[in-house]
């Protein structure tokens, strides 16, 4: 140790790692005289003397620095105080070289009698330098736009690429601010961050940021820039060094991203094919496109049609009709657009056919030229458009189709014109995204569109067109479903016209909404019809009617379907006779009609409530009134009357004084009802029919008692001819009096007395005959040889309509003949 001398103190050049680990590191054992005693392989290897040379020998001659034995003697001295020493020294390899390394001296410790030491040395890596030249050079040309501003934020040092990016020379940027020479970068925001950085010493990273330069005037690009304070030695700020990245790609990928999300949010918030074209187009104009049509194949804006093509079914027509569903531009008017909304469009861009809309990919023109090659065709084709595309600069294109699910559905153009940028393979994909989801969303209001309009049909189907009670009755009514958007519901009515003047009312109320209550609601409102021509009384009708819910509940539960609205329906069924003025009424669970005289007092006349359809095995009851003149007679659903406390008899006492204003027009009467009961939408249907009630006087009725002589049927034929006369109806005095004669000679000839002869005049003329017999009359077609058998078949002939109906004391055979 005598002959070694202090290094300096070296910064360390081997990894992270090898810091730590001393494992390879050439160690020595050397004596207080410094004689070497101990030699280790790594130290052979690191200075090339194998321990025979050097073991036992002064370590001096291993050094390559002249001695310092000052400095010496503070180190032993250190060691010896338990601290141990490192430091950089140079020391001499057996070829002659010299090495600096990395020196470490352990605390000094004993062997036997001998104060030693542990010595331990590693290579030291050159350090690499860089000139100012050097620097120099990467600074300017950098990828990275880099400058530095004075505190006043004028230019001092801007690099080359900088000076590229921006298009203004170096030499007219030195001592000038950026908003005197850029004003299409956001000058103002950006000095606005310097001066923030000038004041608060803080750094500003990665500013994005969007404009023009002088570089690429017809262009935005996107920038990323960072701030950073420049502080001299005694920690003031002299001034600002930016750096700057053009980052248009990954801003214009960002800015696609999300457009595309946004899309989402924006198209398809309705079920209506137009609208959801519209907002396609709505979305696209100005952010994606200057000027967006979309077009759509007839069957799908068809409330029939069933899309358009599917790959199965044949080749597509070469010039498929479609319609202009939406447009918009940037322009006021759209003077773009040779086709207006509501149009047919017979146009796909050349040279493409149908087959792009069945299964081409998204056509992209990047510069569009209509009277170039091969745009040319756009000039033959549609000389309109090519006069618009070169008019309004319409420059690039992407013709979209619009599919799903297997569907064929139109196509989406979108064009650029006063944004100079080119549709680019990115926007292609994102126009291919934006029709995407617009197509499942039109295509999803296809089908909507198509099932409601199914429903809204269906149920206009099965409700009456227009109700009238001839001049029996006069009728208003009004039915509110509880999905007013859906058009069906499960509650129906109806106002049947039967003969002899009088009108059947039914009034009922299937469970459930939607499709399936209304398919239900039409089948029993057609057994009720064909039950009521019948002649049945109501407690018949209604338990012919049990039986039939019953039945189709079991074919129901035999094919696996839900017998839910057929189970547990209601209603009401009354049949009002204006000659005498009585209704004869049953009901199954079905709340009772109301009655409003002609005074304003109203009522509910009392009928046995019987059970709802479809439970079997109870009767129903038939109960008659009778019905002053111009009363107020109304059938009514639970809808109505349950409103938000579900007090149902409050609800009727409530219905009778809404009603009880019988001055005013029945029409406006139940209008007015409907919406003073129900104010707000109800989870129910709601069905109202309202009638008033009227007679028919003693100069409208005729009858004659027909004695049981055949030789009465003259005298009977010359009465009701002259009755026919006296009533004005002179043209249908013949055919009355054979209808007459055939009549009353068959129920003289095959009935039981008492025999009756009535006429009655409203609507038409009824010729009615009744007897007590109970025996059915039925029309045969006689031979040419047989000499009888023609009656009925001549009144069949002769009259509008014909039948039987029973009564408690025998049947009537009744014929209507039209009044002209």
């Amino acid at each position: 140790m005598d002959s070694a001398s202090e290094g300096s103190d070296a910064s360390p050049s081997a990894g992270p790692g090898d810091l730590l680990d001393a494992s390879s590191d050439a160690a020595a054992v050397i004596s207080a005289r410094g004689v070497v005693i101990g030699w280790t392989r790594s130290a052979a290897a690191l200075l090339g003397h194998p321990a025979a040379e050097v073991v036992g020998r002064s370590g001096a001659r291993l050094l390559a620095m002249p001695e310092d034995p000052a400095r010496l003697a503070g180190i032993v001295e250190r060691c010896r105080a338990g601290n141990g020493w490192s430091g950089r020294i140079a020391v001499r390899h057996a070829d002659g070289h010299a090495l600096d390394v990395e020196l470490r001296v352990s605390a000094s410790f004993r062997i036997a009698a001998h104060e030693c030491f542990l010595v331990s040395a590693r290579a030291q890596c050159p350090r690499w330098t860089m000139g100012e030249s050097v620097l120099d050079g990467f600074l300017t040309r950098a990828p990275v736009g880099m400058a530095v501003m004075d505190p006043q934020l004028r230019y001092v040092w801007m690099n080359d690429t900088l000076e590229r990016f921006g298009g203004v020379p170096r030499e007219q940027r030195l001592g000038r601010r950026l908003s005197e020479l850029l004003p299409g970068l956001q000058a103002e925001a950006l000095e606005t961050l310097m001066r923030k950085v000038v004041a608060t010493g803080l750094p500003v990273t990665d500013y994005e940021y969007e404009g023009w330069s002088w570089a690429d005037p017809h262009r935005r690009h996107a920038y990323s820039t960072s701030f950073f304070p420049l502080v001299d030695a005694d920690g003031t700020i002299t001034g600002v060094c930016y750096m700057v990245q053009d980052v248009t790609e990954r801003w214009h990928a960002r800015q696609l991203l999300t457009l595309v999300n946004e899309a989402g949010t924006s198209i398809g918030r309705t079920l209506d094919v137009m609208r959801t074209a519209q907002e396609l187009a709505d979305f696209a104009v100005p952010r994606f496109a200057d000027f967006v049509v979309v077009d759509l194949l007839e069957p799908v804006l068809s409330t029939e049609g069933h899309g358009a093509w599917l790959p199965d079914a044949g080749p597509a027509p070469a010039r498929p009709v479609m319609y202009r569903a939406a447009v918009r531009t940037v322009r006021e008017g759209a003077p773009e657009s040779v086709v207006q909304v509501g149009e047919a469009v017979h146009f796909v861009p050349p040279p493409h056919d149908a087959g792009l809309l069945v299964d081409g990919e998204p056509l992209l023109i990047p510069v569009l030229d209509p009277s170039g090659e091969p745009d040319d065709l756009w000039a033959a084709r549609s000389p309109l458009r090519a006069r618009r595309i070169r008019e309004y600069g319409l420059h690039s294109l992407i013709a979209a189709p619009m599919r799903a699910r297997n569907t064929v559905l139109g196509l989406t153009t979108f064009a650029r014109s006063l944004n100079p940028v080119s549709f680019g393979p990115d926007e292609v994909l994102v126009a291919r995204e934006l029709v995407a989801r617009a197509a499942v969303c039109v295509d999803n209001a296809r089908r909507y569109t198509r099932e409601h309009t199914a429903a809204v049909t269906l149920q206009r189907s099965l409700l009456p067109p227009a109700v009238t009670g001839g001049t029996a009755l006069e009728v208003a009514s009004s039915y509110l479903p509880a999905d007013p958007t859906g058009g069906v519901g499960g509650d129906w009515f109806d106002v049947i016209p039967l003969s002899g003047a009088r009108v059947g009312l039914v009034i009922g109320d299937v469970v459930g909404h939607g499709i399936t209550a209304a398919a239900s609601m039409g089948r029993l409102r057609t057994a009720v019809q064909t039950l009521a021509e019948m002649e049945m009384p109501p407690d018949e009708l209604l338990a012919h009617l049990d039986d039939l819910v019953l039945r189709l509940s079991d074919e129901e539960t035999a094919a696996g379907r839900s017998t839910a609205t057929f189970i547990g329906a209601t209603c009401l069924y009354a049949v009002y006779d204006p000659v005498d003025r009585r209704c004869t009424m049953a009901r199954a669970g079905h709340p009772p009609p109301v009655v409003v005289a002609p005074g304003g007092h109203a009522g509910f006349p009392e009928i046995p409530a019987g059970p709802p359809l479809g439970l079997g095995g109870m009767s129903f009851e038939a109960t008659e009134i009778e019905l002053a003149e111009n009363s107020l007679f109304g059938l009514y659903t639970d809808g109505l009357i349950e409103g938000r406390d579900h007090d149902v008899e409050r609800g009727m006492a409530r219905l009778g004084e809404v009603l009880a204003h019988t001055g005013e027009n029945l029409d406006a009467l139940c209008t007015s009802a409907v919406r003073q009961l129900v104010p707000v939408p109800q989870p129910d249907d709601i069905a109202l029919l309202l009638t008033r009630t009227h007679a028919l006087g003693a100069d409208q009725v005729v009858s004659w008692d027909v004695p049981p002589d055949p030789a009465a049927v003259g005298d009977l034929r010359a009465r009701a001819t002259r009755q026919v006369c006296d009533w004005g109806l002179a043209e249908l005095a013949l055919t009355t009096e054979l209808i007459v004669s055939e009549l009353v000679t068959n129920a003289i000839r095959y009935a039981a007395p008492p025999i009756g002869l009535r006429l009655l005049r409203d609507a038409r003329l009824t010729c009615e005959v009744a007897d007590a017999s109970s025996t059915a009359p039925r029309l045969r077609h006689a031979r040419s040889t047989d000499e009888g058998g023609r009656g009925l078949f001549l009144v069949a002939q002769l009259a509008h309509r014909w039948g039987a109906r029973y009564t408690d004391q025998g049947k009537i055979i009744w014929a209507e003949q039209e009044i002209p």
